[in-house]
């Protein structure tokens, strides 16, 4: 690669991107740690994106109408924190820099939502950037076709790599985007050959163009190191009705002794090397030092936006001002003043009535009351619609024929949708719900993960949850989902025991502004076990004592979901026999834990046995049956030890010896009776 052509040609602009590239040298040789080639190859589509094209203001990072740029290849994370330090983000320090992969640094080895601004999504687990750019242009559309141009009229920017495509995810990323023809997603494919192991022509032989043409994308592919070709493909890229790859041929630590090769993807930082790098680039300047014009030149392209962002701002104090308060108050992600007295009703209703449903039905009933007072909610399915109870009849489907829809249509994608559903709540302006079996988390896993890790409160629906869904057999029967969910640190599992709790988990999952639900449903119709109206969320507490002891009590019944109607029976047999026994429902063990020790110590005093109940595995249970003040020999399990089975659900749960009988032998043995 003829480095000094490149420069001789467009001088001011390759002094701008080589800033880019020293600055990543500089950081990764400083940290002894990082991917160093990746932002050496990507730097010219990077600054000619920033300078031309990229709707954005560095002193206004959260302004919601600017253009979302996503790394997706995010081992490349040099990349983007340059760009941040450049173009002016005051929490994007040179410090920071100097401080890259450190603890207590902004800068993380890859990006991380939250902690720094300009960061829109936390990427590193490849493919999830480009899935996560799919949910941000959805709710793009969705918000310009809502309010209009003059307040939602934006792009999504995406850098992938040959990582990002392989993954999986990636593919029903491109397909939901293709299908929905999202016209404002433009993704840039860092075309360099090259993945950690060698060239890519060792793993794969994709052809990238066809399959995204095929996808139903528009593609072009260019030359990524001509900022001429560059800026041509975005102009017509923007011009397009359907979502634009552009296929940039790149080298990968451009002007290093390493380009071409797989070293080059990693941390490059034999000092010789850096330095022979630098003369190539004529770059001159010390570690970590941007000459001024350079850095002036970059930081007028951080203040580029600043005029279109007060234009924009004079265009929304021109809305109503109840347009207005209702923007922001979803943006702000709280809930109307409707919702808790919504709830109530539904609650009392159901208590009055105490019906014998599904919680997936009971979950359909709250979304009738709730979608209609919530316009942000969006609802959705990965081709389950009809079993996991997710659409309600006032929300439309969402199509490139209505873009006013809040009903997605995911396909048999449930990765990309729990992606998608992440890139929506990040963008703003959407509450994102979306369901598949309680099985399927295993394929969403890594989305739901990344929600946790974020802290966004995107609302995961899995009915089937558990062998309770019968003939379908051990296949799609969940036994070991409930354990691996609760291990996720900043994620609330809720498994209602009926209507009432459904509701109230609901409520909550609603209004979480930093924390993911998963809500766990039955398939079987559970009786109502809350009869008597109370106006307080009592799923709130995580745990609660459902029904006391009349008679001494001497056992403790723990129970959730489905399980609980047996421990409530269990409980009355045990009770005509003279055992004083406790009932204590569990909805939420994460919200349980975080109560002060003087409630948790009134809902599981020591002294008596206890049984806990549940049609999953006992991992996890230990800590309510012999921690919090009870004894290891005095507690028993009721539930799972190995897969299901196929057959009926009242078979099943007889022959997994998930009864009350069952519950009552165990609370006699420990008892010693």
């Amino acid at each position: 690669m003829d480095l000094t052509a490149l420069r001789t040609a467009h001088p001011d602009h390759w002094f701008k991107a080589t800033a880019i590239r020293a600055l990543t040298l500089d950081a990764v040789a400083a940290a002894n740690s990082g991917h160093s080639g990746m932002p050496m190859g990507m730097a010219d589509v990077a600054t000619v994106l920033y300078e031309h094209h990229l709707k954005f203001d560095a002193s206004a990072p959260h302004w919601p109408d600017r253009d979302r740029f996503i790394l997706s290849a995010g081992h490349g994370s040099m990349l983007l924190y340059s760009l941040l330090h450049l173009t002016g983000y005051a929490d994007m320090t040179l410090q920071q820099l100097k401080d890259f992969r450190q603890w207590g640094a902004r800068t993380a080895g890859h990006p991380e939502y939250g902690h720094a601004s300009g960061i829109e999504t936390t990427t590193g687990p490849l493919g999830q950037g480009i899935a996560n750019a799919v949910g941000f242009a959805m709710a793009e559309e969705m918000q310009r076709a809502h309010y209009g141009k003059k307040i939602v009229d934006h792009y999504t920017y995406v850098i992938a790599g040959d990582g990002c495509l392989m993954e999986g995810v990636s593919q029903e990323a491109i397909g939901l985007a293709g299908r929905q023809e999202l016209s404002r997603l433009i993704v840039f494919w860092d075309n360099n050959n090259i993945t950690i192991d060698g060239t890519v022509d060792i793993a794969d032989r994709t052809d990238q163009v066809a399959r995204f043409r095929a996808s139903g994308w528009d593609v072009q592919e260019i030359d990524g190191h001509d900022p001429v070709a560059i800026d041509a493909a975005i102009t017509a890229a923007k011009k397009t009705a359907q979502p634009s790859m552009i296929a940039c041929k790149t080298h990968i630590a451009l002007g290093h002794a390493a380009q071409d090769t797989a070293k080059g993807h990693g941390a490059l930082t034999d000092p010789a090397q850096l330095l022979e790098a630098k003369a190539a680039y004529g770059w001159t300047w010390w570690p970590f030092e941007i000459p001024g014009d350079v850095k002036s030149q970059w930081e007028a392209i951080g203040s580029r936006g600043t005029t279109a962002r007060a234009d924009w701002e004079a265009r929304f104090a021109a809305l109503s001002a109840n347009r207005q308060a209702q923007f922001t108050r979803i943006y702000n992600r709280d809930v109307p003043k409707r919702l808790s007295a919504t709830i109530r009703a539904l609650k009392k209703q159901m208590s009055e009535t105490a019906p014998k449903l599904a919680t997936r039905t009971s979950s359909e009933n709250v979304l009738e009351v709730v979608n209609p007072i919530m316009p942000e909610t969006v609802g959705g399915s990965a081709d389950l619609t009809g079993s996991n109870n997710t659409r309600t009849a006032d929300l439309g489907i969402f199509s490139p024929e209505n873009r006013k829809g809040r009903y997605v249509h995911y396909g048999i994608r449930e990765h990309g949708m729990a992606a998608a559903m992440n890139g929506m709540a990040l963008h703003g302006g959407v509450r994102p719900y979306g369901g598949t079996f309680m099985c399927f988390t295993d394929y969403a896993r890594p989305s739901m993960r990344l929600a946790a890790l974020m802290k966004i409160p995107t609302v995961f629906v899995m009915t089937h949850d558990s062998i309770g869904l019968g003939e379908d057999g051990p296949t799609h029967q969940p036994v070991e989902h409930l354990a691996m969910l609760r291990a996720t640190p900043n994620m609330y599992v809720f498994r209602p025991a009926d209507s009432i709790e459904t509701a109230e988990a609901w409520e909550l999952a609603l209004t979480a502004k930093e924390t993911p639900s998963v809500l766990s449903l039955t398939r079987q119709g559970v009786p109502t076990v809350r009869t008597d109206h109370k106006s307080k969320n009592l799923t709130a507490q995580g745990g609660y004592v459902l029904k006391d002891a009349h008679a001494k009590r001497q056992a403790i019944l723990l129970a959730t979901g489905s399980e609980v109607s047996i421990a409530m029976t269990a409980r009355d047999m045990l009770e005509a026999e003279g055992i004083g026994t406790r009932v204590v429902s569990m909805p939420c063990w994460e919200l349980f834990e975080e109560q002060d020790e003087a409630y948790r110590k009134r809902v599981l005093p020591g002294g008596p046995v206890r049984v806990a109940i549940e049609a999953g595995i006992r991992f996890g249970w230990d800590r309510w049956l012999f921690g919090e003040r009870g004894r290891r020999e005095k507690s028993g399990f009721i539930g799972m030890h190995d897969f299901g089975a196929s057959a009926p659900a009242d078979v099943l749960y007889k022959e997994f010896g998930i009864t009350p009988e069952a519950t009552v032998a165990k609370v006699k043995t420990l008892l010693g009776l």
